[in-house]
Parts: structure tokens; sequence; C-alpha cells
């Protein structure tokens, strides 16, 4: 019912959302005579404010359409690669006529960026995309809304998750190194794991950024509410049913508009302080400050839906269960074992003022890959950054970013100098 109520209100608050769009105008158009007026700009400004607090966002583009590589600029293409129901994995395609960068840019590593499934859309990594593409070729998941997978497509699990992961590293081939970002980093040690368990396809280097691998470290306000609260309490206070006028009418989903309020809620009064100043940056005419604002909340406002068995899967397996620490994790009825992934190399990134994955839960994965030598492994803290600034901004460019550039160049030579694996001979059933 809550679902409903909220796409009611959704639709009730639609038009007043326009209504303050069209009549902001009025007096910011020069040939209207209200634009004139002293307290012209303070109504213009309230009015744009009331209309981007009303008005429903809808999931943004990547919107890369050009990149700068060693000087020169270079064009830049998405493609989809492949398309599962609740995934598509992209790959941002560069193409220059300099022949010398061309070549260049085609002895570059290879890499997949597995973005979290936890309320906001993959194009939250847009300024992650954006820099890797600098140095690197680029594939991505694209998760989709929920809300828009048919009911009788069937459900989506943790378990399908990993094969999801698995299935992109297969398909990319043993050159790719793997980073993950907040949730997936579960996942995709998971998956690594399974692949060196099976004597299949591993990746050169993992990249692991802020996410829960061991939530018992540190424990922030969002381990404390997973940790905290029974299984039957997430299953009967947060899932809801897809409302009829979404092509998944009657999935049941975590709502995205849930995730979003319990964010906003973390941090009020960041967020009041922050569409306060918006308001002053339009009296004032500082348009560069106010698109800045528009941007991140044009982001940070659109958010989807997850799969019902997909959420409730990790909360009792990685906020309460922390079954793959405990080393008792089970994917499809195998067993997940870190300590048998072997030559790939191991960056675990945390910053220094996350609220969201406390400090010490990230670096945990060293002491589950203990197959991985310790020459092959490292550990950076990005000071000052908080969960976002680990992959998003000043910080993630200048200080996590050439860290992480220099660990995948160094892995990616480093494979290879190594002789071809010797290809397994496999017996006929």
């Amino acid at each position: 019912m809550l679902y409903q109520l909220y796409e009611a209100q959704r639709a009730l608050l639609s038009p007043f959302a326009e209504f303050a769009n069209a009549a902001g105008q009025l007096y910011t158009h020069p040939m209207s005579p209200f634009a004139h007026g002293p307290l012209a700009p303070r109504v213009a400004a309230g009015l744009d404010l009331m209309h981007r607090l009303a008005k429903a966002y809808e999931k943004p583009r990547f919107a890369i359409e050009n990149v700068e590589v060693n000087g020169v600029q270079v064009a830049v293409q998405e493609q989809v690669v492949i398309t599962k129901d609740f995934c598509r994995l992209l790959r941002f395609k560069r193409f220059t006529d300099d022949a010398q960068e061309l070549e260049r840019m085609k002895n570059q590593p290879t890499v997949l960026v597995v973005a979290p499934l936890s309320g906001h859309h993959s194009t939250l990594l847009r300024d992650t995309v954006r820099q890797l593409l600098r140095e690197h070729k680029v594939f991505i998941t694209d998760w989709t809304d929920a809300r828009m997978v048919p009911i009788d497509v069937g459900p989506f699990h943790l378990d399908d998750y990993v094969a999801y992961v698995r299935e992109f590293i297969e398909h990319i081939g043993a050159h790719v190194h793997v980073i993950s970002v907040c949730q997936p980093t579960v996942p995709v040690l998971g998956a690594v794991s399974l692949q060196a368990s099976a004597h299949g396809v591993v990746p050169r280097s993992m990249t692991m950024m802020g996410g829960p691998i061991d939530a018992r470290k540190s424990p922030t306000a969002v381990n404390n509410l997973a940790m905290n609260k029974s299984y039957s309490w997430f299953e009967n206070n947060v899932i809801y049913r897809v409302p009829s006028n979404f092509p998944g009418a009657g999935r049941l989903v975590y709502p995205g508009f849930l995730q979003h309020t319990g964010f906003v809620a973390m941090n009020p009064g960041r967020h009041l302080s922050s569409h306060y100043d918006y308001f002053l940056d339009l009296v004032r005419g500082d348009e560069e400050s106010a698109d800045s604002h528009r941007e991140f909340y044009d982001e940070y406002n659109a958010v989807l839906d997850l799969p019902a068995e997909y959420y409730l899967d990790t909360i009792k397996t990685v906020f309460q269960d922390f079954a793959l620490v405990n080393g008792n994790w089970d994917v499809a009825g195998q067993r997940v074992r870190p300590q048998d992934i072997q030559n790939c190399g191991l960056l675990t990134i945390e910053g220094e003022l996350d609220d969201i994955s406390g400090a010490g839960q990230t670096r945990a994965a060293h002491e589950l890959c203990t197959g991985i030598g310790k020459e092959h492994r490292q550990h950076f803290d990005v000071k000052g950054a908080g969960h976002y600034g680990i992959f998003s901004g000043r910080r993630w460019r200048e200080l996590a970013y050439p860290v992480i550039r220099d660990f995948i160049l160094a892995h990616d030579r480093r494979q290879q100098s190594l002789p071809p694996p010797v290809k397994r001979s496999r017996r006929k059933a």
C-alpha cells in the first residue's frame, strides 16, 4: 500500500512541479515584465527550488561523448555488449583518427566496473568511468530497475548476481581487471572465488572500493540497521509490490524511494543546507554553482527498485550471517573459497570519512585472499573522503585514481610476462 500512496503523491505533485517551472520562467525571461521587479530573482529561485523538490527524477544518461587521452580528444560510443533480464553489460568504445594514439589505446588495460545495485543507477559512477577512460578500455554493469522487469521473468537472487558477474568476466576474458564499488565487493569476491575454484577465467586484478566485505568492523548506521533488525522485520516492513502502472506490476521489490529516504535521513542537515545554498546561488546568479547542484541531485534523486529476493539475500548473507568471512557461503551449491584465488592482484580502497562502509570492512578482503601473495596486495585510505568521494569528485580523481591506475598497470604488465596457463582437458561425460 505504501508504494501506491507514494505513486499517488508523485502524480499529485507533478502538476505543481510543472506549474512552478513555467511560473519561474515569468521571472527570468528578459521579455517578461515580471523579470525586472526587485524581488524577481528571489521569486524565480523559490519557484525553481519548488520545481526540483516536487519533480520526478528519471534515470540519467551517462552522456560521455568524448574524453581526453594523452592530450588527444577521442570520441566515445556507448555500446550494449550483453543484455540480461536484470542487467546490461555496457562498453564505452573509444574512437580516434590519430593512428598513433589508436595503437596506444589498443594496448591499454581492460577494466570491468561492477556498479552497485543498491538504489541508485549505474550512472552514479559517471565520474569513475570518465576518468578510467583516459587510460583504460572500460566496461560497466548497468542494472535494470526491477519495476521495469515483468513478473513472469522470474526472481533475481544474490546467486544470480554472482552468476552475472562470472558470465561478464568470462565474456571479456582473462585480460580484464575488475573494479567493484560499494555493495558489489561481496558478490564480486564470490564470483572470482568460484572462478578460481573451477579453474575458470580469473581477472588480472581486483580493486574493491568501500564495500562491506566484513560488516562487523567499525559498523555504521547502515550496518547497525541491517544487523539489529530481524530478517522477518525487513521482509514485512520494506518489501512492497510494484503498482499496476509499471511493466513489473506485482513484483516484490525494495522500493528505491525508501532507500533514498534512508540516505537523506542519515544527513538531513547537509541536504537542507545544500538546497538553501542552491537558492542563494540562483539569487546571486551563480550559474556554475547552481549547475553543480543540479548535476549532483539529478543523479542522487534518481533511484531504482531492487528485487526483493536479492535485497533480502544480501541482508541475510552479508549483514546477518557474515557468510563470506565465516567461510560458509554457498552459491548455487558451491562453496565460496577466496583462498583459492591466485595470480590476481588485490587492491582495497577505503574513505577516511566513509559513513556507509566503515573502516576495515573492505580491507578485510586481504584476510580472506590468502592465496594471493603479499607483494600483490595493497590497501589505500583516501584522506578526507566520504563514501562518494572515493569514486567521484576531486579526491577520486587526484588521490584514489592514480593509485588504482598504477596498480592495474603493474599487474597488467606482470600477467603479460607470465607464460600462458595450461589448458585442462575435460573428460566427456
